[in-house]
C-alpha cells in the first residue's frame, strides 16, 4: 500500500487525535509564555555571512546568529512557496496534507488541523500575521488575531515597481489586457502585471512593501510589549522573490564584477532530464524572454552577474529591515524574553545546474537557512549541522513555550539543540517535488513525483509516475544518487554505477521506511 494511499485511512484517525489534542485550553492557567518574533524569508537560501559567505552583506542576520544557534543542514520538505510552508506551519509532510502545488490549500485535505499560530492563539497569544507567512493567496484566517494589510499595496505585493521604465512596461500591459477584455485586478483592486526581472530604485526603503511593513511591525511591537498577553508576530518578508527590486542604497554596496558566477553550469551528470525544470518564473519577466533552458547553453556572464546583484542586493535589503525589528525589540527591553526564528521557505538556483529558481530535488534548492535565538536557548553564538526539517519548528516552538506538543505532528523537537548543538540527531531528512504542476502546458502533460532522503553523507531520490486523479505514485522510472563526500554540489548521478549497489539499496530501504525510523536513536 503506498504511502498516499494511506492518507486517506490516517487522515480519520489524524482528526480524532486532532479534536483530542484541541478540545481544551488552559490559558487561564498558564502563565505568560515568552513572546515569537516569527521571520519567513522567500527564496532565501544559506547564503548569508553567518553561514560562510563573506560577500554577501548581512550584518544584522549574523547579529542575530549571535544570539542563538545557526543550523548548517535544515531542509525544506518541497522546495516551492506553498507546499514548503503549509508544512512548516501544519507541521505535516506533503503528503498527509496533499498538498504539491501553489494553489491548493492544506484545509482541502486535513480542514480541521490547528496550525502552529493558531495552535499559539488557542493557548493565549496575540498571533499577527504580516506579509506572506503562508502563500500569498491561502492566508488561513483561522491562524491570525488579526491580518493586516497596508493600504496602497496590491494583494500580492511582490511586483510592486518605481522606475519609469517598469512603469511604463506595466501601463502597455494593462492597456493590452483592458483592450482584450481580460484583466488582472485583485481583490483590493488593484492589477498585478510584472514588468521586469530587476529594479534599483532611489527611494527610501519603504518604497517597497518589505520596508513599509517593517515599519508597522515596529509600531504593532511597541503596542504587544505592553500587553499582558505573550505575542507571536510574524514579519514574512517578500525578497529575495523575484522581481529583484531593492532600493539603489542596497545594490550600490556590490561591485557586480567581483559577484562569483556558478561553477557547475549544467544538469547533473547521468539524471533524468525531467529533473530539472525549465524555470518558467525566471522567464516570464520581460527582461529574460531569452533564458537558456537548463539543457542548452548558459546565459551570457553580464546576465547572470545582474541578476545575482540583484539577488545579494535584496538580500541586504531585507537584512536590513530584520535589523530594525532586531533594534526595538532591544529598545523595548522585550529581547531576552523573545524567541526569534527567521527562516527561508526554500532554497534558490543562481545559474547552479544551468538552472534558476526553486523546485527541484536538489541540495541547492532543498537546503535553507533556519536560527532560532533570544528566549531558551543556551548554546549562543554556535552552529548545529545537525539534519533537521522544517516540520521540526512547530514542537520546538511548542517545547520553547511550554506547551504541550501536539500528538499529530510529524517533525521532533530541536531543544535538545538549542543547548548541545553538536548531539547526534536524526540520521535523515526527506523532501519531495512533483514534476507537472508547474511551467507551461507541454510540462504539465506527465506527472512525476521525487522522493528525496538527505544522510549524513547521501542524497538519494526515487522518481515515479503520478497518477494525477488519484493522487498515488505508479511505477518507479528513475533513481539518482550522489555522495556528499565527493560531489557536493551533485553534480554526478552515481545510481547506475554498480560500485554504489549496496549503497542505494540501502538508502532505498531507509527512504521507504520513512521519517519515523530516522528519528535521534532514544525516540525510535
Amino acid at each position: 500500500m503506498n504511502r498516499i494511499r494511506l492518507i486517506s485511512i490516517l487522515n480519520l484517525a489524524l482528526f480524532v487525535l486532532l479534536s483530542l489534542t484541541f478540545s481544551c485550553n488552559n490559558t487561564e492557567t498558564r502563565p505568560p509564555g515568552p513572546n515569537i518574533l516569527f521571520i519567513p524569508v522567500d527564496d532565501l537560501r544559506p547564503d548569508l555571512g553567518c553561514y560562510g559567505n563573506n560577500q554577501i552583506i548581512t550584518p544584522n542576520i549574523n547579529r542575530l546568529a549571535t544570539g542563538g544557534v545557526t543550523f548548517t543542514r535544515t531542509y525544506c520538505q518541497q522546495a516551492v512557496c506553498n507546499p514548503s510552508r503549509a508544512s512548516l506551519l501544519t507541521g505535516l509532510r506533503p503528503d498527509s496534507i496533499q498538498v504539491w502545488d501553489l494553489y491548493t490549500s492544506f484545509r482541502d485535505h486535513v480542514p480541521e488541523v490547528v496550525t502552529l499560530p493558531q495552535y499559539f492563539k488557542q493557548n493565549g497569544y496575540t498571533t499577527i500575521g504580516l506579509g506572506k507567512t503562508y502563500h500569498y493567496n491561502i492566508p488561513d484566517t483561522l491562524s491570525w488575531t488579526s491580518k493586516p494589510h497596508i493600504d496602497g499595496y496590491p494583494f500580492d505585493p511582490d511586483a510592486v515597481y518605481l522606475n519609469e521604465e517598469n512603469l511604463k512596461i506595466q501601463e502597455s500591459k494593462i492597456e493590452q489586457m483592458i483592450a482584450a477584455g481580460r484583466n488582472r485586478i485583485d481583490q483590493l483592486g488593484h492589477w498585478y502585471v510584472k514588468a521586469n526581472a530587476i529594479e534599483s530604485a532611489d527611494a527610501d526603503d519603504d518604497a517597497y512593501f518589505d520596508g513599509a511593513q517593517t515599519t508597522l511591525a515596529i509600531e504593532l511591537l511597541a503596542d504587544l510589549a505592553g500587553k499582558k498577553d505573550p505575542f507571536f508576530l510574524s514579519v514574512g518578508y517578500y525578497r529575495p522573490h523575484l522581481p529583484f527590486n531593492a532600493p539603489k542604497k542596497y545594490w550600490d554596496l556590490y561591485d557586480r564584477e567581483t559577484l562569483p558566477i556558478a561553477d557547475n553550469q549544467y544538469p547533473p551528470q547521468g539524471s533524468p532530464e525531467f529533473a530539472m525544470h525549465g524555470d518558467r518564473e525566471l522567464r516570464s519577466y520581460d527582461d529574460c524572454h531569452n533564458l537558456p533552458l537548463p539543457g542548452e547553453a548558459p546565459w551570457d556572464e553580464e546576465r547572470q552577474r545582474e541578476l545575482i546583484h540583484g539577488y545579494y542586493a535584496s538580500v541586504s535589503y531585507i537584512d536590513a529591515q530584520v535589523g530594525r525589528l532586531l533594534e526595538e525589540l532591544d529598545r523595548l527591553g522585550i529581547m531576552e524574553n523573545t524567541i526569534v526564528v527567521l527562516w527561508g521557505d526554500h532554497g534558490w538556483k543562481l545559474g547552479e545546474h544551468n538552472g534558476w529558481c526553486k523546485q527541484t530535488n536538489y541540495e541547492i534548492d532543498t537546503h535553507v537557512p533556519m536560527i532560532i535565538s533570544g528566549y531558551g536557548v543556551e548554546a549562543r553564538n554556535q552552529e548545529s549541522d545537525a539534519l533537521t526539517e522544517f516540520v521540526d519548528i512547530y514542537p520546538t516552538l511548542c517545547e520553547m513555550a511550554g506547551l504541550e506538543i501536539p500528538g499529530h505532528l510529524q517533525g521532533h523537537s530541536m531543544v535538545p539543540l538549542l543547548s548541545t548543538p553538536h548531539m547526534g540527531w536524526k540520521e535523515a531528512a526527506f523532501s519531495q517535488f512533483l514534476m507537472g504542476r508547474f511551467g507551461p502546458p507541454e510540462a504539465r502533460i506527465y506527472e512525476r513525483m521525487g522522493y528525496t532522503i538527505r544522510t549524513d553523507r547521501y542524497r538519494y531520490v526515487e522518481w515515479y509516475n503520478w497518477d494525477k486523479e488519484k493522487n498515488s505514485k505508479g511505477d518507479l522510472i528513475a533513481k539518482e544518487l550522489f555522495d556528499h563526500e565527493t560531489d557536493p554540489q551533485e553534480n554526478q548521478n552515481l545510481a547506475t554505477d554498480p560500485l554504489h549497489l549496496n549503497t542505494l539499496n540501502n538508502l532505498s530501504q531507509q527512504l521507504n521506511k520513512g521519517w519515523r525510523y530516522a528519528l535521534p536513536e532514544k525516540n525510535k
